[in-house]
């Protein structure tokens, strides 16, 4: 029956000279207009289920991120980690697969080294260093990888020697990806060892007093002096003197926007006042948005599939 129509169908359309291609897409196209005739009322309820869904599920993460923030976090986490491995071996994509291996041994030793009691003197600066090193990675192949996206948009591919292949445009995606992918997952596992690494040296403590009192002559985020030629050092608004650098990786990559010792909000602006240093504040930002999308879409999606299979209403 299915041959018999399509036959109706090519010599229906024969006088338009419509290839094979398209004789079949317009068949293919009615055949589905056919099918879901009549089911305008469960396409709707469908919809309806999709959307309440979402929002309520949005609701719960913010309730959830405001009021658990530590398990939010620990489970974000986690899945951005492992998701797309699994995502990945199933697909049977191998370079993201290396990439992943490299990045999770890398970070797993300084991860390590951060969470160890007592905090060696070298550690702190190898911390900052190493997510700070990550996050304007992350920036520049995020920042490289748009522009090879839209010079392909552009006509830009024509230059090469397959422009069909859309080699820009492709290696340009991966590389956006691969920026937000490791810039989000850095930024999560930086603060784990910022606060961990911090309340170790015992100036910093995330719910009560710090064990220390903030000194003049130490940096409470690295335990080192702050009279040294190396490492200029920044005063917060509260008075509180940090290594520029420890206090830039503590609120940009360590995700912390309050003094460590007594939780006053820092002024980022204050902090950041050229234009280029705010560029950083805003790709951080950005990052938290991606989280989402990683994480909880995918899981959001998945329920609402759940909820029309179990209404069988597919």
């Amino acid at each position: 029956m299915a041959n018999n129509s399509f036959d109706e169908h090519r010599r229906f359309h024969s006088a338009r000279n419509l290839s094979e291609a398209e004789l079949k897409q317009i068949h293919d196209r009615e055949q589905f207009l056919k099918e879901h005739e009549g089911h305008e009322a469960m396409h709707a309820e469908m919809l309806f289920i999709m959307f309440f869904t979402m929002i309520l599920a949005q609701i719960a993460l913010i309730l959830w991120s405001k009021y658990f923030s530590p398990s939010y976090q620990a489970v974000t986490t986690f899945g951005m980690w492992l998701i797309p491995f699994f995502f990945c071996i199933k697909m049977g994509f191998v370079r993201m697969l290396v990439f992943w291996t490299v990045f999770t041994l890398a970070t797993l030793y300084v991860t390590y080294r951060a969470t160890r009691k007592p905090v060696e003197p070298s550690v702190p600066r190898l911390v900052y260093k190493y997510f700070f090193f990550m996050y304007k990675a992350a920036y520049l192949g995020g920042v490289l990888g748009y522009i090879l996206m839209m010079a392909d948009v552009l006509g830009a591919n024509a230059l090469l020697p397959h422009p069909e292949a859309h080699t820009l445009l492709n290696f340009g995606f991966m590389l956006l990806f691969y920026a937000l992918y490791y810039g989000v997952l850095s930024r999560d596992f930086a603060e784990i060892c910022a606060a961990r690494m911090t309340s170790n040296i015992g100036y910093y403590s995330a719910n009560g007093i710090p064990l220390k009192a903030p000194s003049s002559t130490i940096c409470a985020l690295c335990g080192d002096t702050l009279k040294n030629k190396v490492d200029p050092s920044f005063r917060l608004s509260c008075e509180h003197v940090f290594h520029e650098f420890c206090i830039r990786g503590w609120c940009i990559v360590g995700k912390k926007q309050t003094c460590p010792f007594c939780k006053e909000r820092v002024d980022l602006k204050a902090m950041f006042p050229t234009p280029w240093g705010r560029q950083d504040v805003l790709f951080s930002h950005f990052l938290d948005m991606v989280r989402y999308l990683v994480v909880w879409q995918p899981v959001i999606m998945g329920t609402v599939q759940g909820i029309i299979w179990a209404l069988d209403l597919h």
